[in-house]
């Protein structure tokens, strides 16, 4: 019997001893990084059609017979999306690893940590059970504690040390949300659940939204529990900011979407509260995004300019969370996390790269650069375009989306009339500060000092998400449609 999903969650595992065994060529570790994570899209893509047709895929396995609630993975169009977008991730950072670290020690850890993490990043995604959806979660912390810890920068281990202490302390509000469900319901699953608790008080249901909410926000670095993402990212080898930027922060725009919305949320959006969460989540969006651009444009770190970019993008998202249920705003925010991913994976490579290639950080140090770096320069033009939200890149359909969710709530409910307005004003900021990245690094007047040649290894990670990024933002139909296969609301 073929079980496709459980075969992605153990390969990683399964890996770690070939991984072992040939570290002591990393380059030969870092292939089985790879195919391993090319044979999970192989498993993945096997649930696409039955997706397709009815709707998710779902595997179900006896696991702990006294929790009463079987070991369940399953997959829709949204967790597919997610995690397809997270393994060609790991592909490339993968890949751009080979030659962004070679002359790193220790590298066998590294890319054992890197399998880790993909059991984690994958995890989330493709599991109902919410006790192994918080071992999932639990996966994505340590491995990026220890990897910012040991191949960072400057202040690395202290840049770890913050980012540990946040994103566990939102776990443990997570968990107290999964043990309030377990005692309301019996049942760890989140489709089960979530008919289970229509009968439950609604005030509880209320702190437990609260704690969900909370907790996944603290991982998806909204204002004001964001402080430790800017160091995280700058001081994160460029191939894990890619990951952190990419996958992680949006684990926690899913977990919200999948867990606090689709859970917890239906037994209470028709009462007054329900207005009112909507109210402060679509509020703290705005903020967000305004926060992070406005950041972005006064950095000078071009690693910060780009972390702070996306405390200002997961303000979209959580403005387009708010939007719940509505088709698309849903649809939008979704296909805004597939893109991003894309997108801002792509511009910390690039960040990564020009540094590599210039041992400047500083982009007031840069200059003149695109004729010296033109694979580099290309990439972050795409990549910033993205961001930016400039129509046939990735970025533009998912905040177009966003947007019409946006007035379509407007037109239901007087209070979004204004949030939407102002998320509008804010995609001319994110043009200020990736126009002003740009120009200071590649066009501005040259400045004096060498450039190395660019890997090749490097090169190729940074064209591969090009072209997904430009093919997100060319034709996105069919991601649209597999995100619009899944239950919405």
């Amino acid at each position: 019997m073929m079980a496709p999903l459980l075969f992605t969650l153990l390969l990683p595992l399964i890996s770690l001893p070939f991984i072992y065994l040939l570290g002591r060529k990393p380059k030969a570790a870092a292939l089985i990084v790879t195919v391993s994570s090319i044979l999970d899209l192989a498993f993945l893509a096997m649930t696409a059609p039955t997706v397709l047709s009815e709707g998710k895929y779902v595997e179900s396995y006896r696991w702990i017979p006294m929790l009463g609630s079987p070991l369940t993975l399953f997959v829709d169009g949204i967790s597919l999306s997610m995690a397809v977008i997270t393994l060609l991730l790991i592909i490339s950072a993968t890949v751009f690893s080979m030659s962004y670290m070679e002359k790193e020690g220790s590298l066998r850890e590294y890319y054992i940590l890197m399998a880790f993490l993909t059991v984690g990043l994958v995890g989330v995604f493709i599991t109902s059970n919410l006790m192994v959806f918080y071992f999932c979660w639990e996966f994505m912390l340590i491995p990026t504690y220890f990897i910012i810890g040991e191949w960072g920068y400057r202040e690395s281990y202290r840049a770890a040390f913050k980012f540990f202490i946040f994103t566990h302390a939102g776990a443990v509000s997570v968990l107290l949300g999964i043990g309030a469900i377990y005692m309301l319901t019996g049942d760890l699953d989140m489709f089960t659940a979530r008919t289970l608790l229509e009968s439950a008080p609604p005030s509880l249901l209320e702190w437990i939204f609260i704690a969900f909410t909370l907790g996944f926000a603290v991982k998806m670095a909204v204002v004001p529990v964001h402080m430790w993402l800017p160091d995280a990212h700058a001081e994160a080898p460029a191939p894990i900011s890619a990951l952190l930027s990419g996958v992680i922060i949006e684990a926690g725009a899913y977990a919200i979407l999948r867990v606090s919305f689709g859970t917890v949320f239906p037994s209470i959006m028709d009462r007054v509260a329900g207005s009112q969460f909507l109210y402060i989540i679509s509020t703290f969006g705005v903020v967000s995004a305004f926060y992070g651009a406005m950041t972005a444009l006064a950095e000078n770190d071009i690693k910060r300019i780009v972390a702070y970019s996306s405390i200002s993008h997961m303000g979209y998202v959580l403005f387009g969370l708010s939007l719940y249920p509505l088709v698309e705003g849903v649809v939008g925010t979704v296909l805004h996390l597939v893109n991003h991913a894309a997108s801002k994976g792509l511009l910390f490579l690039c960040a990564g790269a020009v540094m590599k290639q210039t041992g400047l950080r500083d982009i007031r140090e840069m200059g003149g650069l695109a004729s010296k770096m033109p694979v580099t320069a290309i990439s972050t033009a795409i990549s910033s375009f993205s961001i930016a939200g400039i129509p046939a890149f990735a970025c533009f359909m998912s905040e177009f989306l966003i947007f019409m969710g946006g007035f379509q709530a407007s037109s239901m409910d007087g209070f979004f009339y204004l949030p939407t307005a102002l998320m509008i004003v804010a995609t001319v900021f994110s043009l200020a500060y990736v126009l002003r990245l740009f120009w200071r690094v590649f066009l501005e007047e040259p400045k004096p000092g060498k450039v190395s040649k660019l890997p090749t290894l490097m090169a190729v990670s940074m064209l591969f998400l090009s072209f997904v990024n430009v093919a997100l933002g060319v034709w996105p139909g069919p991601v649209i449609d597999l995100i619009g296969s899944a239950e919405l609301g």
